[in-house]
């Protein structure tokens, strides 16, 4: 018994009727033009998306660089500097000072 299969090419048969999804076919032209001025723009969006991250990306890996070495810059200016010298050499007297500067700011900004 053999079986024998047939495709008919009726209109509702998707096997059959391939220009059923077809575009160029369609009865709807409001909505594919809508559908193509909206890939349109998702697109225009996308690139401009694309472009905005890669601004991102590189204005942060530029601040990390500056931050670096603006990091550096200032170690190295505190290893040669006075202050630290003076706050080795006199830890209590850094002390005191620290404590009097504390003493003095806040009583300025609690004064009501």
């Amino acid at each position: 018994m053999a079986t024998h299969a047939t495709h008919s090419s009726t209109p509702g048969n998707a096997a059959g009727d391939v220009r059923a999804n077809s575009v160029s076919d369609s009865t709807h032209p409001v909505t594919d033009k809508l559908q193509e001025s909206l890939h349109s723009s998702v697109d225009k969006l996308a690139g401009s998306a694309r472009r905005a991250e890669e601004n991102i990306r590189q204005s942060a890996h530029d601040s990390a660089e500056n931050w670096e070495k603006r990091k550096a810059d200032a170690e190295q200016k505190w290893q040669g500097s006075a202050v630290r010298k003076y706050a080795i050499e006199n830890p209590l007297a850094t002390a005191g000072i620290a404590f009097a500067a504390g003493m003095l700011l806040t009583s300025i900004f609690r004064s009501k």
